[in-house]
């Protein structure tokens, strides 16, 4: 069921949110698009209305879709004027990597203007976006979530994974996964290389055994072993996602001792490749560096 939302307003034409576009943009979907570097909405306007602000994009919509940075950058969107221009009714739809309580306090001021919040970030990188296949984590009352699948689907695999927040605490949690077996794959695989053995026949082995992921399916195959390093995602990216999931499970005051090593390593890295290096670099930081700045 769900309901057929035949036009949007869309903020974050980015890497990811471009594509996304593209995808609504083939289901039928007007969409009102704005970025806030200049140019970039007026260069997809084969597929979108370009609009000058947030607000002119979410003026009559009945769903608003936010694909952003962090929840910093989610909130100055929606102070700097959004939030005046949501109709009661509308579905502000946060499909950026955000924090889960900054979720649920934004997600209150948002009902008080008689709109609702629902968080739906995504996994699937660019590629992902592209294909239509994006995993699409959704957080939010019940009704609100079937009315978006819909819509939501023709991006992807929806899954209502919980209530406000959900959403954006599991893609977090994801990624502290994510991050956590490309470091422990390009370890071995490296460990396996100096012993002799080459990558693509340990990852054809390790992909038919117990230690495969998608770190030795996808990660070290198609970007890592060429040395294309274009997965689409950034290390700095990475990061921040895994400082979301560490700080949650402070919060909850669950076991952390691997994410906090976790999240260690990979600030050393990005101290050395820079923030907007591809994430997939962290295997070329790791062959190259000493142990001892490990």
């Amino acid at each position: 069921m769900g309901e057929a939302f035949d036009r949007v307003g869309f903020v974050g034409l980015g890497r990811m949110g471009t594509p996304m576009v593209r995808r609504l943009a083939a289901g039928g979907v007007a969409v009102r698009g704005h970025d806030a570097a200049p140019g970039v909405a007026e260069g997809l306007a084969d597929v979108l209305t370009p609009m000058p602000s947030a607000a002119a994009a979410a003026e009559g919509a009945p769903v608003v879709v936010l694909m952003l940075p962090d929840s910093g950058i989610v909130e100055k969107v929606v102070d700097g004027g959004l939030l005046d221009a949501l109709a009661p009714g509308t579905l502000l739809v946060d499909m950026s990597t955000s924090e889960p309580l900054r979720t649920r306090a934004l997600a209150e001021r948002v009902a008080e203007r008689g709109a609702t919040l629902v968080d739906a970030p995504v996994s699937g990188g660019v590629a992902g976006a592209e294909a239509g296949t994006l995993t699409i984590m959704v957080g939010g009352p019940d009704d609100a979530a079937e009315r978006l699948t819909p819509l939501l689907a023709l991006m992807g695999r929806v899954r209502h994974v919980g209530g406000t927040g959900a959403g954006h605490a599991l893609k977090a949690l994801n990624n502290l996964l994510s991050a956590s077996h490309l470091l422990a794959t390009s370890e071995a695989i490296l460990a396996g290389e100096r012993f002799g053995l080459d990558a693509t026949a340990m990852l054809d082995a390790i992909n038919g055994s117990s230690g495969r992921s998608g770190s030795t399916e996808t990660k070290w195959p198609t970007h890592i072993v060429p040395g294309t390093y274009g997965s689409g995602f950034t290390a700095g990216l990475m990061v921040k996602d895994l400082r979301i999931a560490l700080g949650l499970a402070e919060a909850v005051d669950a076991p952390r001792g691997h994410a906090e090593r976790t999240l260690a390593l990979w600030s050393r890295a990005v101290g050395t490749l820079g923030p907007e290096a591809d994430h997939t670099e962290i295997a070329r930081w790791l062959r190259e560096r000493p142990e001892e700045d490990q």
